[in-house]
């Protein structure tokens, strides 16, 4: 029969043996993690390293009008005339482009600005060479308030355009305002669209047609909502002795002023991109 004291050591040496073991298990587990992890971290430096060479980690460009021109579909009506969207890339985004619009009073042109407004100036070169503009009518001149006459409406009815839309683009900053005043408030009275300003006409932010103002007057207190797209550059006399003659107070109700009483109706509108300056070749004479 057994002794205590051989119990008690059989005791202890189990209970030895027993924490051995649970060690060696802990061991086990911990070096089954830190292998699993190894192999984890080692599989996400591979793929980290396969995005770092194909670049993608490089900031992205962020799309501009001048890149990727947004043009919004309208339904086609009796007032929206459907002639297709203009190219959405490949947009020109320097320079100027030449604008003649030849008229019942006769010949307006201008500089259209295909770097602060390119996707404008792409939409008229679109729109013109579906002769769009071609015998329609300026259908609203205004003489208080703000000085413009406004074209570019199929229908004539200032409801009118193209069947899509684009979003604005050069709105003017009261900073770059023309004013004798230096102390001028940035208000609209501090001459936003100065006199020889083509501007879009719109609705609301980001509904641009094919409609478009000349302004033939400094002082017109308009906000800063209108995209200005370029400057006319011969004829603002013309638009000036339409003003003389008054309007018929058609749109007094509403948007103010009316049909011009000289009608100036648009036989022909034309963009042609400024012609590139010559390159020297080398050649002497």
């Amino acid at each position: 029969m057994a002794t205590s004291k051989t119990r008690q050591r059989a005791l202890a040496r189990a209970k030895v043996e027993r924490q051995i073991a649970r060690r060696a298990a802990a061991a086990r587990r911990r070096r089954q993690i830190q292998a699993g992890v190894g192999a984890a971290l080692a599989v996400i430096l591979v793929v980290v390293g396969i995005v770092w060479a194909t670049g993608g980690f490089e900031r992205k460009k962020t799309s501009t009008a001048a890149e990727d021109c947004a043009w919004t579909p309208q339904k086609a009506s009796d007032k929206i005339k459907d002639v297709g969207t203009p190219p959405t890339s490949k947009i020109p985004k320097t320079g100027t482009a030449k604008m003649t619009i030849t008229t019942s009073v006769g010949v307006v042109e201008a500089d259209l600005d295909r770097a602060g407004a390119p996707c404008t100036a792409a939409s008229f070169g679109y729109l013109e060479a579906k002769q769009f503009f071609n015998n329609t009518s300026c259908h609203r001149l205004t003489t208080e308030g703000i000085f413009v006459l406004q074209c570019g409406d199929p229908s004539g009815t200032g409801q009118g355009g193209p069947a899509y839309q684009f979003p604005d683009e050069k709105l003017p900053s009261p900073a770059d305002a023309p004013s004798a005043d230096p102390n001028a408030s940035a208000a609209p009275s501090a001459n936003l669209y100065p006199a020889g300003s083509l501007a879009m006409a719109n609705s609301g932010a980001n509904t641009n047609g094919s409609q478009f103002f000349i302004v033939y007057k400094d002082g017109s207190s308009l906000e800063a909502k209108y995209t200005i797209f370029g400057k006319v550059t011969k004829g603002l006399d013309l638009i000036q002795k339409v003003a003389e003659a008054g309007h018929d107070n058609a749109f007094a109700q509403a948007a103010g002023g009316g049909h011009p009483k000289t009608e100036v109706k648009i036989q022909s509108l034309t963009v042609t991109a400024d012609a590139p300056e010559p390159t020297s070749s080398g050649a002497t004479s």
